[in-house]
C-alpha cells in the first residue's frame, strides 16, 4: 500500500463523494472531518464483493452472527470478558450510540458531567435533549492533558444521573491510564452514575494501552455502556456501522428501547466490511498505525521548532492534532488559518465553548500533504512575528 501516493487532485473525487474534500474551496487544504485519505484495506474490499454475491434482503436483527463472535473477540482480546451476543446492541453508528446512551440513561433536567474538550455529539446530545450539562475540562500540565478530579468531585449533585467518557480522547488523544480509570470507575460508583464509554478510538494507539472502563471490575461493568465501531480504525466512516456493548442487559434494553423505530435494522454490507477488517484487516491497520505516528512524530517535531508559541501535545492515540493558536490569534484562529492559510480545520469552539482560538488537525494523510499544511500553518502564525 502507497502512503504517500495521495494528491489533491486524486483526493478531490469528479463525482463529490467525499465530504472532507468537497466541503472548501479548491484553493483549501482539508484536514478536518475525522477519516483517512488512505484506501480502505483490499480485505474489506473482497469482503464486501463476496456479500453482493449473496442475499441483501433483510437481515438477522440482531446481526450478522459471524460477525458478532468477531466482535466478541476483540472486546475479550481488549478485557471485556464473558460477553455473549446477547450483550450487544448494533447501532447504524457511534454518534446514534452517545444520543441513546443520553436519552435512556438520563431525564430531561437530569445533569450530566463530560470533560471538555470532547467530540462535539456529545456535547450536542445534552443540549438538544435538554440535560444540564456539568464541564470538568481537561487540565493542561507539564506532562500533557489530565483530568482534574477535585472539580469533578465539586459538579455532583442530586440530580447527577450520568458521565460521559471519551477514551481514547477526542480531541485531544490522551489514552488514560489504569489509575485514571479506576478512579473514575469508584466515583461514579460513590455516587451511583451510569457511565457511557466511547472506545471508538481503541485500535488507534501509539502509547499506552487500551482499557475499556468497564473491564475493571463487575460493579462498573453493571453501570457502563461501551461504544465502539470499525470507521476510525478501518476508514469506513460512509458505510456507518457501530456496536453499544454492556454487561447489564437493562441498559441495552434501555437503549433499545428510545432506537425504536429509529435506529432502522443493521446493514449488510456495513457488517461484512466489519466482520472483513476484524478477520483479516490487522496487517493493513498495522501499516497505517506506522505511517500515523511517523505523521505524528512529524507534527512533533516540526512545531518545536517552528511553532514554539502554539500550545499542542503530542497525541497518544487517534490521527488528531489539537492546537492551541488563542494566545497568537484569538477566536479568530479557525478564520484566519481558512482564509491566510487555506487550511481547513475544525474550529475549537466545537468541542466546548471556552475553546475558541483552538484548532483540530486531521494527519491521516500522506507526509507530503501534511507538511504542505504544517508550513502553511508556519508562514501565517511567522508573519505576525
Amino acid at each position: 500500500m502507497r502512503l504517500d501516493d495521495l494528491t489533491p487532485s486524486t483526493l478531490r473525487d469528479p463525482y463529490g463523494y467525499s465530504l472532507k474534500w468537497h466541503f472548501f474551496p479548491e484553493d483549501v487544504l482539508p484536514m478536518w472531518v475525522a477519516d483517512m485519505d488512505f484506501p480502505i484495506a483490499p480485505a474489506i474490499v473482497q469482503g464486501v464483493l463476496e456479500r453482493l454475491q449473496e442475499r441483501v434482503g433483510y437481515p438477522q436483527m440482531k446481526g450478522d452472527p459471524a460477525l458478532l463472535q468477531s466482535i466478541l473477540q476483540q472486546q475479550e482480546a481488549r478485557g471485556l470478558k464473558g460477553l455473549t451476543p446477547d450483550n450487544l446492541l448494533l447501532t447504524t453508528s457511534v454518534v446514534p450510540g452517545i444520543y441513546a446512551s443520553v436519552l435512556a440513561l438520563s431525564s430531561p433536567g437530569d445533569e450530566v458531567i463530560t470533560q471538555v474538550p470532547v467530540y462535539h455529539p456529545f456535547l450536542n446530545a445534552l443540549q438538544e435533549h435538554h440535560r444540564v450539562a456539568r464541564y470538568n475540562p481537561l487540565q493542561r500540565t507539564p506532562q500533557g492533558w489530565a483530568i482534574d478530579f477535585d472539580q469533578l468531585e465539586s459538579l455532583v449533585t442530586p440530580r447527577t444521573r450520568l458521565l460521559l467518557l471519551c477514551n481514547p480522547q477526542n480531541p485531544t488523544g490522551r489514552v488514560f491510564r489504569r489509575d485514571e480509570l479506576e478512579r473514575l470507575a469508584e466515583f461514579a460508583l460513590r455516587h451511583r452514575l451510569w457511565v457511557m464509554s466511547d472506545e471508538l478510538w481503541a485500535d488507534l494507539i501509539y502509547e499506552g494501552r487500551h482499557i475499556p472502563l468497564a473491564s475493571l471490575g463487575p460493579e462498573i461493568a453493571q453501570r457502563t455502556v461501551t461504544l465502539t465501531g470499525p470507521c476510525k480504525a478501518y476508514n469506513t466512516a460512509g458505510l456507518g456501522g457501530g456496536v453499544a456493548i454492556s454487561h447489564n442487559p437493562q441498559i441495552l434494553a434501555a437503549l433499545a428501547r428510545v432506537l425504536k423505530g429509529l435506529g432502522g435494522h443493521p446493514n449488510v454490507l456495513a457488517m461484512a466490511a466489519w466482520r472483513a477488517a476484524l478477520e483479516h484487516g490487522q496487517a493493513w491497520l498495522e501499516e497505517v498505525r506506522a505511517y500515523l505516528r511517523g505523521n505524528r512524530d512529524l507534527i512533533t517535531a516540526f512545531v518545536q521548532q517552528h511553532l514554539p508559541q502554539v500550545g499542542y501535545w503530542p497525541p497518544e492515540a487517534t490521527y488528531l492534532a489539537w492546537f492551541d493558536f488563542s494566545a497568537t490569534f484569538g477566536p479568530r484562529a479557525h478564520q484566519v488559518m481558512l482564509e491566510q492559510a487555506k487550511l481547513g480545520l475544525n474550529d475549537g469552539q466545537m468541542f466546548g465553548h471556552q475553546y475558541q482560538g483552538w484548532l483540530r488537525l486531521n494527519f491521516a494523510t500522506s507526509r507530503d500533504l501534511l507538511q504542505e499544511a504544517l508550513e502553511r500553518m508556519a508562514r501565517v502564525v511567522q508573519a505576525l512575528a
